[in-house]
């Protein structure tokens, strides 16, 4: 496993943010800071994130808004673990806001997946199969966990992301 001084190196960046903004990044204000189930709140935050640059993005864009949203969600929820001194608490939910829009890889468009089903029955859907499998981690998921810093916060819920993206995709095809 890298060591976490190590891991910092990849986001020199997240230095010249000030603590506040960091965890206000983190907890996307102040969404995380809700007393029952901010993971749900960010999960419905992502929803709006898919619907607002992910659904009519290009397969290219598509890719590249997730890589870049990974990458800042990686730095950003690092350096606030480190500055709250806690290990992916509660209240940091950028990971689920920009894991959320991965449920839906190759639905979106106007003649998309979730276009075809009526919209908001496969954004319920996926959001249902999100929530499941970010909350019980089957599937080696909760392994990921252990990565260091920032990635073991945010590649488990991208796991899950994509975890719900294939069951919905045989749940459409086979069932609906």
């Amino acid at each position: 496993m890298a060591n976490p001084s190590n891991f910092q190196r990849y986001f020199p960046w997240t230095s010249f943010l000030s603590t506040p903004v960091v965890v206000g990044l983190s907890t996307l204000g102040p969404l995380g800071l809700v007393k029952k189930a901010p993971g749900t709140v960010g999960s419905v935050a992502g929803i709006g994130l898919y619907a607002v640059l992910f659904h009519y993005a290009s397969p290219i864009a598509f890719l590249f808004f997730a890589l870049l949203l990974t990458y800042l969600a990686v730095g950003i929820c690092d350096a606030a673990e480190r500055r709250l001194q806690m290990r992916d608490p509660g209240m940091i939910i950028l990971d689920e806001f920009i894991a959320v829009p991965l449920v839906f890889i190759g639905m979106g468009g106007a003649n998309g997946l979730v276009t075809q089903h009526g919209g908001w029955p496969v954004l319920l859907g996926g959001f249902a199969l999100f929530r499941f499998f970010d909350i019980l981690k089957p599937l080696g998921i909760k392994q990921l966990q252990n990565l260091p810093g920032g990635l073991g916060c945010v590649v488990d819920d991208l796991a899950a992301g994509i975890a719900s993206c294939v069951v919905l995709h045989l749940l459409l095809h086979f069932v609906f």
